[in-house]
C-alpha cells in the first residue's frame, strides 16, 4: 500500500498495489525520490565496473630460427620427376655401360679364339721347340727357339725334330729309306757311295759309332746325325738308331730367338 506525505512522497509496502493511469502519469511528471528505508527498500546491487577497453594485441616478433633446429623432412612418398639433363646423362651412362660390356665380351671371345687357334697351330701344324745341348752347333745353339712345320715331308739335308724317350731331339737327315750310309775314319759321310757336301759341319768326326758300316736304312725310317759330330749321339749309335717317320714332329723352318740370329734354319 502506498501513502502520500506532506512532501508528496510515497512510501511503498512490500505488496504492490496497482496505480490508476492518471495518477501514474501525474506522478511521472514529478520528480519522485524514494526515501531510503532499510526495512522496506532493497539495496540496489552495485553497478558492475565498466570494463576497460581491450587493447589491440600487439604483434609478437617472430622467433629467429635456430641453427640446430632440424628442417622438416620431405615426404618420401612425393614422386620426384628428374630433369631432362639428368635423364640424358643417365641415358648416356647406360649406353656407355652397355657398349663397354659388349666390347669387353667381344674382346674376350676374340682372345679366346686366337689362343685356341694358336694352341692348335702350335701343337699340330707349327710346333715351337727349344734347343737344349750342343749337338747341333754351330747351326743351332743351346736355348734357341725354333718353329717347325709338321707336314710329314722332309728330305736329305733337312733339320727335323722327333720324339725320343719322352723328349724331342733335333738332328739332321742324312739318308732315307733304302739308302746305304758309310763313314770313313776322318768322319766324311757317304750316301750310296757319294760323299756328302756338308758346309754346316765345322769339325768332322766318326763320333760314337757302334753300327756296322756300310748301313742300309730300313723301310719307313731315316738316318739322322747331329752337326757337332764328336759329341752328338744319333743314328750312328744303337742307343738311338734310325728314326721312324711316325715320330717326326716336323721340319725346322725358322729360328725366332734370339732376335740377333732371327731367320731360317738350313
Amino acid at each position: 500500500m502506498s501513502m502520500t506525505n506532506e512532501n508528496n512522497e510515497f512510501t511503498v509496502d512490500e505488496e504492490k498495489i496497482p496505480v490508476p493511469e492518471d495518477t501514474a502519469n501525474e506522478s511521472v511528471e514529478k520528480t519522485v525520490e524514494a526515501a531510503p528505508s532499510p526495512e522496506v527498500t532493497e539495496a540496489a546491487p552495485p553497478a558492475a565496473p565498466e570494463a576497460a577497453p581491450e587493447k589491440a594485441a600487439e604483434p609478437q616478433p617472430a622467433e629467429p630460427a635456430r641453427a640446430d633446429e632440424e628442417e622438416p623432412e620431405e615426404d618420401e612418398d612425393v614422386l620426384q620427376i628428374p630433369s631432362m639433363d639428368l635423364l640424358e646423362k643417365e641415358l648416356k651412362r647406360s649406353r656407355y655401360r652397355s657398349n663397354y660390356g659388349r666390347v669387353l665380351r667381344s674382346t674376350f671371345f676374340s682372345l679366346l679364339v686366337v689362343a685356341a687357334v694358336a694352341v692348335i697351330i702350335a701343337v699340330l701344324l707349327m710346333p715351337v721347340m727349344q734347343i737344349t745341348g750342343i749337338s747341333m752347333t754351330p747351326t743351332l745353339d743351346d736355348g734357341d727357339l725354333v718353329i717347325a712345320l709338321n707336314n710329314g715331308k722332309f728330305q736329305t739335308g733337312d733339320v727335323i725334330g722327333f720324339y725320343f724317350n719322352n723328349g724331342i731331339l733335333i738332328k739332321r737327315v742324312i739318308a732315307t729309306t733304302g739308302d746305304w750310309v758309310d763313314i770313313d775314319e776322318e768322319g766324311s759321310v757317304y750316301v750310296n757311295g757319294v760323299m756328302l757336301y756338308e758346309p754346316y759341319v765345322s769339325e768332322k768326326s766318326i763320333g760314337e759309332c757302334n753300327i756296322t758300316l756300310p748301313y742300309q736304312v730300313p723301310e719307313g725310317k731315316c738316318f739322322v746325325m747331329g752337326d757337332h759330330r764328336s759329341t752328338s749321339i744319333d743314328s750312328r749309335n744303337t742307343a738311338v738308331g734310325c728314326i721312324s717317320n711316325d715320330v717326326v714332329v716336323g721340319k725346322l723352318l725358322l729360328r725366332i730367338w734370339p732376335l740377333s740370329v732371327f731367320g731360317g734354319v738350313s
